[in-house]
């Protein structure tokens, strides 16, 4: 038997047992309805922050699947500079950020639009503003050439590395993209929850570029889910679901790539992941609606911007306890300022000094509870 699917005859030519998925296909299709709906009213402004917010998540948890970590504040940053959101100072950006988050919005708010090698070229240029992956060189704006040996996913030490996967030869890349672009533009039936499946599986079968073809892959799995929701609005992140189920991913993926042609195991569970996402998504809402009434509670108070700004934070979710000392730094101000800015929310019933003791005293909202998660 071919070690790997690309190798065998009847490639591309997957197989699924749709009636062993109907099921799942349904339940995915439900959550799916159910949470775009709840979304769709709760208004523009709400449903632009929430946007926001799912592909800041996006954003950051594709590119924390291949382990590059990316600063929030600057993804959130150039996120809501294109969308015109005003979320206080905006962090500058670095060419990489700006690069990721390109793609993704031409992914998401572009879904519409055929899928060519030439957008495919831009997204690669985008992610790989200098031509380089970390320290080493690599062929950007085409496909890959494998001057360096064959393509291999590897894992291990230098000297024992297991091999989980080779992609096939730089001379068929192009020949194999243009049959699977051929076939995701085409309007053949296929449902297009389960197109989104088997899109990603595809592109990282082939592997077409030197580097990025994970995060490009997830990019083609936003741009056909939103075709099947028919919104450029995106209020939950697969990739964020995928990054929690990692080991999985990667497992299924290997296991499908040495299989034969049958891509039912691999479905049956990126549906259930798809709907996991959907439900983890559920409480976007609850918290953004929640942010909006905080506000409209407090809207004939007079803040400064560093005080609206570390409010804001607070409401995003501030990682630790704020201290005079953080909000100093943060706001990038004085000490004494920051108690001073500090005191007037206090006095304004809008933070509150905490019970626990230790160095520094620290602060919260008076006014707010996080809302639980939707059932």
């Amino acid at each position: 038997m071919a070690p790997y699917i690309h190798e065998r005859e009847d490639w591309p030519r997957f197989r699924l047992d749709h009636e062993s998925v109907a099921g799942k296909l349904a339940t995915t299709r439900h959550l799916q309805g159910r949470l775009v709906g709840r979304m769709e009213r709760l208004g523009f402004p709400l449903r632009a922050e929430a946007t926001l917010r799912s592909l800041t998540e996006e954003v950051l948890k594709s590119n924390e699947i291949e382990g590059e970590h990316l600063n929030k504040e600057q993804v959130q940053s150039s996120l809501a500079r294109r969308f015109g959101i005003d979320i206080g100072a905006l962090a500058p950006t670095d060419r990489n950020v700006e690069g990721v988050v390109e793609m993704v919005l031409d992914a998401t708010q572009k879904y519409d639009k055929p899928l060519t090698k030439t957008r495919l070229i831009r997204w690669h240029e985008a992610l790989f503003p200098t031509g380089y992956s970390g320290i080493n060189k690599i062929s950007v704006g085409a496909w890959r050439k494998d001057l360096g040996g064959p393509m291999q996913v590897v894992s291990g030490p230098y000297g024992r590395e297991r091999v989980h996967y080779e992609a096939p030869a730089a001379p068929r890349v192009d020949e194999e993209m243009a049959a699977f672009l051929r076939w995701l533009n085409a309007s053949d039936g296929t449902d297009l929850v389960i197109k989104s499946g088997i899109a990603h599986l595809w592109f990282v079968t082939i592997h077409p570029f030197d580097d990025g073809n994970g995060r490009i892959a997830r990019a083609l799995t936003d741009l056909l889910l939103a075709r099947s929701e028919k919104t450029s609005q995106r209020f939950y992140s697969m990739s964020a679901q995928i990054q929690a189920e990692r080991n999985e991913y990667y497992r299924l993926l290997e296991a499908t790539q040495k299989g034969n042609l049958d891509i039912t195991p691999w479905m049956s569970w990126f549906l259930d992941c798809l709907g996991r996402a959907f439900e983890n998504a559920a409480n976007v809402s609850a918290v953004v609606l929640a942010k909006a009434q905080f506000w409209e509670r407090h809207r004939e108070a007079e803040l400064n911007a560093r005080q609206r700004l570390m409010v804001n934070k607070l409401l995003d979710g501030f990682d630790g306890k704020l201290t005079s000392g953080k909000w100093a730094t943060i706001a990038k101000t004085s000490t004494d300022t920051a108690l001073r800015d500090i005191d007037g929310l206090v006095a304004l019933g809008i933070l509150k000094r905490d019970d626990a003791g230790g160095r520094s005293t620290s602060y919260s909202l008076a006014d707010f509870d996080s809302p639980a998660p939707a059932p």
